[in-house]
């Protein structure tokens, strides 16, 4: 039978610990995302690497038509406020109530929380599932930083989450997540579901599939899938939105109980057995700075420093100072940094022109203890209009606007000036502003993983590094007030070597 099937996205990772919300406006600009489109504007993503793309492509190909009515995303922030989620939301119930259709296609996220309520992607399948009944068929695809709830796996007949991070599998997500769906709808058997809940909080920077142990259990995934089932999936979560049901999930579907038991039970046993083996190494800022001057004497390729607090892709706000304060004292040579975000600064050099030096405070972050600007003198070497095109492998073909933006040096230290905030992820970032990241011998890329996809093939050796930043990126180090009380914010035996 061939289908019509309604197609909507609506993405946010929500950091309640963070300083700023997410606006309708956020959405509306896209900010790390494309910006809000409806109707047949979604056909303009389809060669853009995002789960609906990927999805469209497939169920097109396999002859099936599809409605589209909304894709919104936002980049990470503190929660969604409740104006722009029941505008959003409001337009896909809607949608569901008025079109004609077979089946639907949602683009989640899967760790959204609304100023509101906690559970974003639970609350929007409850009111859709209120609409449709318990027989229309519903598959959604989600971010592998999901924290996927006891509701979400209820309402909903298929969950498909990424399986790389960075994440270069989003469309490739969509079209498993079509798989998935015509697997079902083409079935007279029911699909069974079974889930297991991971009791301890994973850090954001042990989850890279570039590294071990994530790539093993998703190489360990994959061959276990092969084996009768359906579709498996792991979410690693989102350990930074402080309700009830946070953390890791293992989930999985097949037409055979037996053996999607046995699959989600082999893999959950992988990812908790032993649990050290995700704990993290962070370096402090002065001692990753002169490690990476230390290595960039002999080096012919840059040290990456990730300046992972004040990572825009899990809620920082790109502004703090820290890392470059600590490359100014150590006097750092051929060292740039991005992005800064402050419209300000921008504005200022423009106003200045190339070649032009300005005395301006740059940055900071009110929200973290001794974040003040950085006043100096600093020379405009470059300015541009902020407009460019992602050209690494995760957001690769992306059109991307960060406003006016203008390359400052101070000593022997280049800055990206931005007047929109965006993780570092892509070597067009540095470039729109005329620094070419293959030349410099020290990056401070604010990002936490992302990065790799683009920058790792050409780094002398990366550095994760915590400096003062909103972005806590050891779990157990937040101030955690409504987390299950199961729920360890840490794994057991951290200080162990694995």
């Amino acid at each position: 039978m061939m289908m019509n099937i309604l197609v909507a996205g609506f993405q946010h990772e929500t950091n309640t610990f963070a300083p700023t919300v997410a606006s309708y406006d956020s959405f509306v600009r896209g900010e790390d995302f494309p910006g809000l489109v409806r109707g047949e504007g979604l056909f303009g993503l389809l060669g853009v690497n995002l789960p609906a793309s990927g999805f469209i492509n497939f169920v097109r190909e396999k002859g099936h038509a599809v409605t589209p009515v909304i894709w919104a995303g936002a980049g990470a922030s503190a929660h969604v406020t409740t104006d722009a989620y029941e505008r959003i939301a409001g337009e896909i119930v809607e949608a569901v109530k008025t079109a004609s259709f077979d089946a639907i296609y949602l683009d989640l996220h899967g760790a959204m929380v609304a100023q509101h309520l906690d559970d974003g992607e639970g609350e929007l399948l409850a009111r859709i599932r209120a609409v449709v009944g318990p027989q229309m068929k519903i598959v959604v695809s989600l971010d592998s930083h999901a924290n996927v709830t006891t509701q979400m796996l209820a309402l909903a007949d298929g969950l498909v989450a990424y399986r790389t991070y960075p994440h270069i599998d989003m469309a490739d997500t969509g079209r498993r997540a079509g798989e998935l769906l015509l697997a079902l709808t083409g079935s007279d058997k029911p699909a069974h579901r079974v889930a297991r809940r991971v009791p301890f909080l994973i850090p954001v920077n042990s989850m890279s599939t570039m590294m071990q142990p994530a790539r093993g259990m998703y190489d360990l995934l994959e061959e276990l899938e092969k084996e009768g089932v359906l579709s498996l999936s792991f979410a690693p979560g989102f350990p930074a939105s402080d309700f009830a049901e946070c953390g890791p999930v293992v989930w999985g579907y097949g037409f055979d109980a037996a053996r999607i038991e046995r699959a989600v039970d082999a893999l959950f046993s992988r990812i908790c057995h032993p649990e050290h083996q995700w704990a993290v190494r962070f370096e402090e800022p002065d001692a990753a700075v002169l490690r990476a001057m230390q290595v960039a004497q002999t080096a012919t390729r840059p040290v990456i420093l990730a300046d992972t607090q004040d990572n825009p892709g899990v809620g920082g706000d790109s502004n703090t100072t820290g890392l470059l304060r600590a490359l100014l004292r150590h006097g750092a040579q051929d060292a740039a940094l991005g992005l800064i975000c402050d419209p300000a600064a921008a504005a200022a050099a423009h106003a200045a022109g190339v070649g032009a030096w300005i005395d301006i405070g740059l940055g900071g972050c009110p929200q973290v203890e001794g974040d003040a600007p950085l006043r100096g003198s600093f020379q405009v070497e470059a300015l541009s209009g902020g407009q460019f095109v992602y050209g690494g492998p995760m957001m690769n073909g992306k059109a991307s606007d960060l406003g006016p933006m203008a390359c400052l040096r101070i000593g022997g230290v280049r800055i990206a000036v931005s007047s929109a905030k965006a993780q570092l992820l892509d070597r067009n970032m540095y470039r729109t502003v005329g620094i070419a990241p293959e030349t410099m011998k020290i990056l401070v890329n604010k990002s936490s993983v992302h990065f790799r996809a683009d920058f790792a093939a050409m780094a002398e050796e990366i550095l994760v590094v915590r400096s003062p930043g909103p972005f806590i990126a050891d779990p157990s180090q937040l101030p955690w007030k409504h987390l299950a009380k199961e729920m360890r914010t840490r794994p057991r035996d951290a200080e162990r070597p694995v």
